[in-house]
């Protein structure tokens, strides 16, 4: 997964997310998740072990990431991408997009 979707995905639904340290999920997450490193077995072990035994930390991590999961919205995915490849377009004479 290059870009997180399914942290975003599992934010969304209200679960409490632990992901890798690494790649784009530190950005993608921000701060509504417990980060370790990815072959750190001790470490997911521990991170599973807060969540399950922590109650207000579970929820915590619940909440904000359903609220950082809000701020990713595919229709502005939409508008971005589109606004990029016209801008791309205008660089290039005789070029017309059917955007």
């Amino acid at each position: 997964e290059g870009f997180g979707l399914p942290v975003l995905e599992a934010m969304a639904c209200g679960c409490p997310v632990i992901c890798s340290n690494v790649t784009s999920l530190p950005e993608v997450a921000g701060k509504a998740a417990l980060f370790v490193e990815p072959k750190d077995e001790e470490a997911i072990a521990e991170a599973i072990r807060r969540i399950v035994e922590d109650d207000n930390l579970r929820q915590s991590l619940a909440q904000k990431g359903v609220q950082r999961a809000a701020l990713f919205d595919w229709r502005k995915t939409v508008v971005e991408t589109v606004l990029v490849y016209r801008e791309i377009a205008s660089w290039l004479p005789n070029i017309k997009l059917a955007l």
